[in-house]
């Protein structure tokens, strides 16, 4: 497995720290009445991405890595739905958020090939999740857990 400092040599960890440094610059524009709202929850949502990467990698047991990347996964849709809101309230331009997806799609796509490559690695159980197409803005990300 990793040894727990080797989580920042990870392609993964690094842009996701990116896109979260993104995301905290574009709410940054935000209304000051959503400090408590959208703009917490966005950044949680970010935070939450290398954060559980990074514990993750931490664990002893590929299935508890495995979980970690799993849940930094969910934060990530979770992030892409609070986008289309902030588009939705004007908050950030089209173009913004077409720029800001780009980023997340790249994060999901290297932390998807990640979840896989622990998977086979042991091979684990694909019971856990069933496989799903997701798709945004015309690109889609097939997973094929």
């Amino acid at each position: 497995m990793f040894m727990e400092s080797s989580y920042t040599d990870l392609t993964v960890w690094q842009k996701s720290r990116i896109f979260a440094g993104e995301v905290y610059k574009l709410t940054k524009e935000f209304p000051k009445e959503e400090l408590f709202g959208l703009t917490n929850q966005m950044r949680r949502a970010a935070v939450s991405v290398p954060s559980n990467i990074a514990e993750g990698c931490g664990r002893q047991h590929v299935a508890d890595t495995v979980r970690f990347l799993f849940i930094a996964r969910g934060s990530l849709f979770e992030l892409e739905t609070q986008l289309y809101l902030a588009a939705d309230l004007n908050y950030i331009s089209a173009e913004s958020l077409r720029e800001i997806l780009l980023l997340s799609n790249d994060c999901k796509k290297l932390l998807q090939g990640f979840i896989r490559y622990h998977r086979q690695s042991t091979n684990l159980s694909h019971a856990a999740e069933p496989f799903t197409a997701y798709s945004s803005d015309n690109e889609q990300l097939i997973t094929d857990n």
